[in-house]
């Protein structure tokens, strides 16, 4: 149930709460009547005990006189006698004459309240749950767009850092914002939609909000799943009306994030039914994008980072006509994103932004964000002043391996296969040229079903990798399997992940890469899309060659694995002195970093050229 249904049904409640209250509370202050006969109201009548009357029709109501001898002063009585005003006259009993009763007066007793708490909800409650983005069915067809002014925005260019380019494209619009008559005196014009595109935590929306903060421009933020409701015909009148309000605070900019939400594109997954509402809603933005005007001081901005299921019409040119791409940060970048976010915490004198930002390749903005709050929670969690080198290695570690499981007991044997295990990956490592360093090996299970883990970091940013480094990379994969197989003379489950890896690279050699001398330069499937993750139940890229072709890409494929756990094993049978050493610290200590293995390195042997075993 959402917050809207809830706070609807609470306020039912309490007002039939209130309005039974108030019911009770009206009863209660009113005295008990009594019902008495005709007979004895004359005797009261005969007696002059009676004060006053209230006649209502047939029906007579009155107090009798303090003193007389009754159990209750008010009573009723239904009339009987037409000569009543002549004997109260002659009594001198003050009497007066009421109109006769009916239903309305204890209707309007039940109804009034009931109006007075809509009223209340109508004008009071309802302002205050439409602020939050909660209003009622007569809201239905608003924009739910948040709404910042120029005060509420505090983020500028000096908080995004790492993307450098995109901040360059960028500033041209706060310019535009500024002095839109200005900028197009030589008759150039803003781009209508400016799309921001890359890997989710590269700092799309944040660049966003720097763009207004720097502008200070009002900054209408939506996100693409909002515009879509379960009503027909909902999500066009907020796209309407979302425009609408935009060219009312110009100049502004209109940002809608994951724009993936709402401009699929159209007939996109044909076995999975169609959805005319998100259809109507996106031909609705396209018809609000043509009758754009972007000289009137508003700037469309979007993020997606699913740019690949876009519909082809939003990103032709007069609409989306401009694509930036917010890519994950190179070295300098990483430093740069350290550095805004170590301002927050208390460092000590070890901590370096360039050591950091070489051990953390791949890591986005957000990763980044995170990696520096796991590494204060661990300083705070030991009590420390400050946040030093070693708290933000337990955090890349955690981050990357996931969270120590010491309470998982192994028994000795299962303690020795693991060692050897990470030990050939580490020594195999230590030994083949063109390998990333290895950081740290331990025998301390980690994360779902990780016993051991070897933690490999490159010292450099790579964007290519030759057919011998790739060979290495399978090699390196492969040594646990190896040393298995030489200390133990049989092999164990835990090469499972290794293995998969180790294929993968082996077919992308083959399929997509050309490096193999039967098959030839060819590529036999394409690339999959950069930023779209594999979806469960989709269908993978199509087969493009024969069955013969399949037969030889999987004798390829596993003549690549042989040959690279072969390589494996010739490095650790040439190194067995070194490897059952080292196997052996490492289940003394559990965990072995980069600087205990460096006194191994010059003693480790390249083995000769090995073939497949």
């Amino acid at each position: 149930m959402d917050k809207k249904t809830q706070a609807h049904i609470w306020y039912a409640v309490l007002a039939g709460i209130a309005i039974l209250l108030v019911q009770a509370v009206f009863q209660q202050s009113r005295e008990p009547v009594v019902d008495i006969p005709y007979s004895s109201f004359v005797a009261h009548l005969e007696n002059d005990e009676i004060a006053t009357v209230d006649i209502r029709g047939d029906r007579i109501r009155g107090r009798l006189k303090d003193g007389a001898a009754a159990e209750h002063p008010l009573f009723a009585v239904n009339r009987v006698d037409p000569a009543l005003a002549d004997l109260l006259s002659k009594h001198g009993v003050e009497y007066s004459s009421i109109p006769e009763d009916t239903m309305l007066g204890n209707l309007l007793s039940w109804l009034m309240p009931i109006v007075v708490f809509f009223a209340i909800w109508f004008f009071l409650f309802r302002r205050v749950l439409g602020n939050q983005g909660l209003g009622g069915a007569l809201s239905v067809g608003k924009s739910k767009a948040k709404i910042y002014v120029e005060r509420d925005i505090r983020v500028s260019f000096d908080d995004v850092a790492g993307v450098d380019e995109a901040k360059d494209e960028l500033k041209e619009i706060i310019d535009f914002l500024r002095d839109p008559a200005g900028y197009g005196r030589l008759g150039a014009h803003m781009p209508k939609g400016i799309l921001l595109i890359g890997p989710p935590g590269t700092g799309k929306t944040l660049l966003a909000r720097a763009v207004a903060g720097e502008a200070g421009v009002a900054f209408f933020s939506i996100n693409g799943s909002e515009f879509v409701e379960m009503f027909v015909g909902v999500g066009a009148a907020r796209v309407r009306d979302l425009f609408e309000q935009a060219r009312k605070q110009a100049p502004c900019i209109i940002f809608i994030d994951e724009l993936d939400a709402l401009g699929r594109a159209r007939g996109a997954f044909p076995g999975l039914g169609g959805h005319d509402e998100k259809e109507q809603t996106l031909n609705q933005l396209l018809a609000e994008l043509d009758g754009f005007d972007a000289s009137g001081g508003v700037v469309l901005l979007a993020a997606t980072n699913r740019p690949e299921v876009l519909d082809a019409a939003l990103l032709r040119a007069g609409r989306f006509d401009r694509q930036i791409l917010v890519d994950r940060p190179d070295k300098l970048g990483r430093e740069a994103i350290l550095e805004v976010h170590l301002r927050k915490v208390t460092l000590a004198d070890d901590v370096s932004p360039p050591a950091l930002a070489a051990l953390t390749p791949g890591f986005t903005g957000a990763d980044l964000a995170n990696l520096v709050n796991e590494a204060a929670l661990i300083a705070t969690r030991r009590g420390g002043t400050a946040v030093t080198m070693e708290d933000f290695t337990a955090a890349i570690e955690r981050l990357i391996a996931g969270l120590e499981k010491r309470n998982r007991l192994l028994n000795e044997d299962e303690r020795r296969v693991v060692a050897y295990h990470e030990m050939g990956h580490a020594l195999v490592a230590l030994t083949l040229p063109g390998v990333d360093r290895v950081h740290k090996v331990s025998i301390i299970p980690r994360g779902i079903g990780a016993l051991g883990y070897t933690i490999q970091r490159p010292t450099e940013d790579r964007y290519l990798m030759g057919e011998q480094e790739l060979r290495a990379r399978m090699a390196v994969l492969l040594g646990g399997r190896a040393a298995e197989g030489i200390v133990f003379d049989h092999v164990s489950t835990g090469a499972a992940d290794d293995l998969v890896k180790a294929t993968d690279i082996a077919r992308a050699m083959v399929v997509r890469y050309g490096m193999n001398g039967t098959l030839g330069n060819a590529a036999y499937e394409s690339e999959a899309a950069p930023f779209l993750t594999p979806v469960p139940g989709m269908v993978g890229p199509s087969r493009h060659y024969s069955e013969a072709t399949a037969r030889e890409i999987d004798v390829a494929v596993r003549e690549l694995v042989e040959g690279a756990l072969a390589t494996a094993r010739a490095v650790l049978r040439r190194n067995r002195a070194v490897l059952d050493e080292t196997a052996a610290r490492l289940l003394a200590r559990e965990t072995l970093s980069a600087d205990d293995l460096e006194p191994f390195r010059a003693r480790l042997e390249q083995p000769a050229p090995a073939t497949a075993a």
